[in-house]
């Protein structure tokens, strides 16, 4: 028997849930729902970046944040980091929040919060999630995105732009 379909909260402009949906009749219907976003740093003050895999759904191969992924159905923007660092790199640490974006077409109509944490734990990567990881600078980073921004995702883009902005 196939598992259930992931149940996400649908909400307005002003991120208030409105309804309860599959994830897919969410994404076939382009409707606002709840994502997050972490940025993972080594002591050294690296940033981790991962390559989607091949299969997945939106953004397939392209570099993206640490880890990332939707919140379910009556789960918070917190429980969600939290699960998603575990899930997709095997790690716990503590999470900062950052900040927290409007949904948009960059965003593919996911409001997005950004947490910041910092471990030099090993990693255990999710390989159905995952293709490759990389610990970068944040300048190098940057000159990545400037030379090649075709190769990171548009919420990547949006959300690292802001997180250096901040930093300077």
């Amino acid at each position: 028997m196939p598992a259930a379909e992931e149940q996400f909260d649908v909400v307005d402009e002003h991120d208030n849930v409105v309804d309860v949906m599959s994830r897919s009749e969410v994404h076939r219907r382009g409707l606002r729902h709840r994502a997050v976003h972490i940025f993972l740093f080594r002591s050294s003050g690296k940033m981790l970046i991962h390559l989607r895999h091949a299969d997945k759904e939106e953004f397939p191969s392209v570099w993206t944040s640490s880890a990332s992924g939707h919140v379910s159905a009556g789960e918070s923007y917190d429980v969600s980091a939290e699960r998603e660092l575990f899930e997709e790199l095997g790690v716990h640490a503590q999470l900062k929040k950052f900040g927290r974006f409007a949904a948009c077409r960059d965003t593919s109509s996911e409001f997005t919060e950004l947490f910041v944490a910092e471990s030099d734990a090993e990693l255990k990567v999710d390989e159905s999630e995952i293709t490759d990881v990389r610990w970068l600078s944040t300048s190098a980073i940057q000159a990545e995105l400037a030379e090649t921004p075709e190769k990171f995702s548009p919420a990547f883009r949006l959300i690292f732009a802001a997180y250096i902005s901040d930093q300077q």
